[in-house]
């Protein structure tokens, strides 16, 4: 089957659907590839690039399976063969009407971007791709329009404080964009309705704030923010309003799959915010989360706050962009290409290929039946009864082990020479010594330890080639034996204390 690659129609859209580096391993899978002249022009990939890929230039309407970034406009899907595969995205949750109309040419659509968020269906998760790409370029815009440092500067002309940064909703965007601000050196903060993601959050440096108090707030059933109560909104509305009188960059993320993105940053609060604070809408394609926000525009208020309701952040960084989404793609192609044989195989029974369909063969397949997606932390597993205590052993049991290393130790002074006897004592307090030592040392200093005894282990390594050679085979033997020993654990000490100091130094 041949493969199409679509030059984008869309204005400004600089992304494209497959790269050199994929469209390689689109051709592994058995696929011929066309692509359509400067399809990668904009995202920085030439067309002899891809011809060395294995592509051919030319007209990409006529393949079977055509793949694009944007919905194509009406006129280009009429122009498609009858009963091609077109992949792109199509929205069909954000625009029901639209896949509808979609069903009037013969065709079959899937969009990726309705992938349903289950464990064996992330590598193909296009929303989340291109959402980590988002929130890390809006913190990049927020930072050029911000003009000052984010991170806190100490200099001869006085002291710098670190910027303030406020994330609302902490999805795939969301942590992208605490990630790159604390890199920045920014204090982070961020806010989310779902109080899983609140180790997320401070795992990355940032500072979780809860709307609901402890054991009110409800884990998402699919992994996305869901529409709260009115109570619940009270409360968010009040934290907004003090956060953002002392933040000096606010990025909001919040979006709900099909609905209008919910308000969370009036006019009011905008009011509030100090001169030169930099509010970036990753909503604005969706309704917008900040009042005021005109999608696509940067505009700036009376009090002299920036709005930036940019729509393509991720178009932004095109060459990425390009990449991880070509990546999603040619892991859809390897599930609808189970044989590995250029043939593309719809299973309509695998639920990731259900939801991903809009239309089968110019028949509407919108909307998919739901899957049981689960985004709750599994519950905690039943407490283990407890072992039965071990009661500890007789006093006569353990007086007579103790008689008996006695008499062990007894006979064997009795029996060794002279010259023994000494070294013999010494060895069994070392034992005893080291024994107790070593056990009641704390885990954490183990390293440092281990030190210690590689400077013992030394000491026996000296000893032992002292006396090779010096009272027959035998001790030449247990000579040998104990230098092999004590070498091994010299070097193995060494070694793993490399490697416990290596986990400190930064890369």
């Amino acid at each position: 089957m041949l493969i199409g690659v679509l030059k984008e129609a869309g204005a400004g859209e600089r992304r494209v659907a497959a790269t050199p580096a994929t469209v390689e391993r689109i051709r592994a899978l058995g696929y011929e590839v066309v692509v359509e002249p400067g399809a990668g022009a904009g995202a920085g990939f030439s067309d002899p690039a891809y011809e060395t890929a294995g592509a051919r230039l030319g007209d990409a309407t006529g393949a079977d399976v055509v793949l694009g970034v944007g919905a194509p406009p009406p006129e280009r899907l009429g122009r498609l063969r009858p009963g091609a595969t077109v992949i792109a995205l199509f929205a069909p949750a954000a625009d029901p009407a639209a896949a509808a109309e979609l069903a009037r040419h013969p065709l079959t659509v899937l969009s990726p971007d309705a992938v349903p968020r289950i464990s064996r269906a992330q590598s193909m998760d296009v929303l989340s791709s291109m959402a980590n790409i988002a929130g890390y370029r809006a913190v990049v815009e927020a930072a050029h329009a911000f003009g000052r440092f984010f991170s806190g500067q100490v200099t001869a002309a006085g002291k710098i404080p670190p910027a303030q940064v406020l994330v609302a909703g902490a999805g795939v965007a969301g942590l992208a964009a605490i990630a790159a601000a604390g890199s920045l050196g920014a204090v982070v903060r961020a806010t989310d309705p779902r109080p899983e993601v609140a180790d997320q959050v401070r795992s990355l440096g940032g500072e979780y704030l809860p709307v609901a108090p402890p054991g009110e707030e409800a884990p998402a059933a699919t992994g996305y923010a869901r529409e709260m109560d009115d109570a619940y909104q009270a409360r968010e509305a009040e934290l907004y309003a003090a956060r953002c009188r002392e933040a000096d960059v606010v990025i909001t993320t919040a979006l709900i799959p099909g609905r209008p993105a919910p308000r969370l940053i009036t006019a009011a609060m905008v009011a509030a915010m100090r001169p030169g604070s930099v509010i970036v809408d990753m909503a604005a394609a969706n309704g917008g989360n900040v009042e005021g926000t005109v999608p696509g525009e940067r505009t700036v208020t009376e009090n002299g706050v920036t709005l930036l309701g940019y729509t393509d952040l991720a178009g932004r960084l095109p060459a990425q962009a390009s990449q991880l989404y070509g990546t999603n793609l040619l892991n859809l192609l390897r599930l609808l290409t189970p044989g590995e044989d250029g043939v593309l195989v719809l299973d309509q029974d695998d639920p990731v290929q259900r939801s991903v369909t809009v239309v089968l063969d110019g028949t509407p397949a919108w909307p998919p039946p739901p899957v049981a997606v689960s985004a709750a932390p599994a519950p905690a597993a039943p407490a283990a009864p407890p072992a039965p205590e071990e009661r500890p052993p007789s006093p006569r049991r353990r007086f007579a082990a103790v008689a008996l290393a006695a008499l062990v130790l007894f006979l064997l002074v009795a029996l060794a020479p002279a010259a023994l006897v000494p070294h013999l004592t010494v060895f069994v307090l070392a034992i005893v010594i080291g024994y107790y030592v070593i056990g009641h040392v704390h885990h954490a200093l183990h390293t440092p330890l281990m030190a210690v005894t590689n400077a013992i282990s030394g000491i026996v390594v000296v000893g032992a080639m002292l006396q090779i050679g010096h009272g027959g085979p035998v001790v030449t033997a247990l000579a040998a034996l104990a230098i092999l020993l004590a070498g091994i654990n010299v070097f193995g000490g060494f070694a793993v204390t490399r490697r416990m100091l290596a986990l400190f130094h930064r890369s």
